[in-house]
This record gives structure tokens, C-alpha cells and sequence, in this order.
């Protein structure tokens, strides 16, 4: 696999790790309760919602900022990724999870920590209705990413980053009243391994993975087209080497591997 031998390729592995770390470090502390008062869902969603926008901004042109296994499987729906690629992503992704929470726990006081924000369906939500509101509320993410990051528009637009951050934010808003508001399978594992408590946390990847496999169906066959045969569909997923990369040395500045995916 030329992947596993490019130095671009374990470079956006690192970027996905770095990223989740921080998006589950950032997204969960604010979801902690610090105080004894009202529970503000608007400043935790807020807070998710920049700190995605900003960790897609650093990270974006690396790996593409995905942050999110769901993100991810969307991508290898779309055979816009290698099935070698998206492994390592969701490996790198739940490790990333699992540091954030773990540098959380670590900087939290003992009698702040609670469940360390795990997502729990709320009173009266039944499985089926959380299962669909993670479907839906992943699928509008998704649809945004492939919108704003689409190679495709008249004249890229460089606040994709904004947008992105503008979705997770409505997503957490609505998702907070049924879910906890998962969207991310990685950020949903990390506390619940902390807690050691996986009740009805099938809900927090069956959702999202579904909900994004939707999306990139809906953008990519439905709403603007990708006119690619599928040979070419099944050489992406393969992870065939690119013929322009072939002559290529791996040192170029230039990210060729990651043009499929990087924002």
C-alpha cells in the first residue's frame, strides 16, 4: 500500500488525533457543569461549534478535518477515500477522543468530573427515536461538509470552516434535547469508556454512521452528481496510487494524496 509509505498520509493520521483531542478536550469541558446554577445547552453547543471551526481551519488542508468517524465513513461512501485511509482515521480519531477526555479528567476537580459530559438519551426518548435523531442531525452535517469543501464550486469558498462550525453548533442545539447530541462516535466512545457504561451507546455510532452514509448518497448521486464510473470509484477505495504521484517524490509541499478529501 504507497499510503502506509508516504509521509503526507502518517502526517494526516497525527492531524486527526490532534484534532479530535482537542475538539472532545474543548466540546466536553464546556459541557461539564461548573456550577450549581442553570444549565446553558447554548454556550456547550457554541462552544463545540468553534471549536470544530477552528480545528478544521488548522487541520483542513493535512488530513481534510474530518474529526469525526462518521465524517469519515461518509467519505469512503462517497469513494473519496481508501478503506486503508479510513481505518487509520477511525483509529486515530478514538485514540484523539480518548486522549481529550483523559487530559480532561486530568485538569477536572474530582467533584466536577460527574459522568465526564457522556451523551444519555434524555427521559421519554425511546431507541428508535434517538437512533433517528442522530441519523438526521448527522446527515444535515455531512451535506454541509461535502457542500462547502466541494472542489467543484465556482470559486472555493474559504469560510467552509464558519459553515462547518455553524452545523454542529444547530446540531448540539436540537441534539441536546433528545440525545445529548452525539453527531460523533468518537466523542460519544471516549467518556463512556472513562465511565464504563455503554448502555444504548450503539445509538451514538449506528446513528451517525447511517446518517452520514445518507448524506454523502444524497450529495454526491442526488444533489450534485459525481460523473465517475466505477472503476474509477473502486480504485479510490482501493487506495490505487494516482499516476500523477507516481513520478512524484513523497518530500513535495504539496498534499496530492489528500486532494480528494482536504478542505
Amino acid at each position: 500500500m504507497w499510503e502506509f509509505r508516504s509521509m503526507m498520509f502518517w502526517r494526516a493520521v497525527f492531524a486527526e488525533f490532534f484534532g479530535t483531542m482537542f475538539f472532545v478536550f474543548f466540546g466536553m469541558g464546556a459541557a461539564l457543569r461548573w456550577t450549581s446554577g442553570p444549565y446553558h445547552v447554548f454556550h456547550t453547543a457554541l462552544c463545540f461549534g468553534f471549536a470544530a471551526a477552528t480545528l478544521i481551519q488548522s487541520i483542513g488542508h493535512i488530513s481534510g478535518g474530518h474529526i469525526n468517524p462518521a465524517v469519515t465513513f461518509a467519505y469512503l461512501v462517497g469513494s473519496q477515500m481508501s478503506l486503508f485511509r479510513a481505518v487509520f482515521y477511525w483509529c486515530a480519531q478514538c485514540m484523539g477522543a480518548m486522549a481529550g477526555c483523559a487530559m480532561l479528567w486530568g485538569v477536572t476537580p474530582h467533584n466536577m468530573r460527574g459522568n465526564m459530559a457522556m451523551n444519555m438519551l434524555q427521559p421519554g426518548i425511546s431507541l428508535g427515536m434517538a437512533t433517528t435523531v442522530e441519523v438526521f442531525l448527522t446527515m444535515q452535517l455531512v451535506i454541509c461538509i461535502f457542500s462547502v469543501t466541494d472542489e467543484r464550486r465556482n470559486g472555493r469558498m474559504g469560510s467552509a470552516p464558519l459553515a462547518i462550525g455553524f452545523s454542529v453548533t444547530m446540531g448540539h442545539l436540537m441534539g441536546m434535547f433528545y440525545t445529548g447530541a452525539g453527531m460523533n462516535p468518537a466523542r460519544s466512545f471516549a467518556p463512556a469508556m472513562f465511565m464504563r457504561n455503554f448502555m444504548n451507546h450503539w445509538v451514538y455510532w449506528v446513528g451517525p454512521m447511517i446518517g452520514g452514509a445518507m448524506g454523502a448518497i444524497m450529495y454526491d448521486f442526488m444533489l450534485f452528481p459525481r460523473m465517475r464510473g466505477l472503476a474509477e470509484r473502486l480504485a479510490t477505495l482501493k487506495g490505487s496510487r494516482p499516476p500523477e504521484v507516481e513520478n512524484q517524490p513523497d518530500t513535495r509541499g504539496e498534499p496530492i494524496e489528500l486532494k480528494t478529501q482536504a478542505l
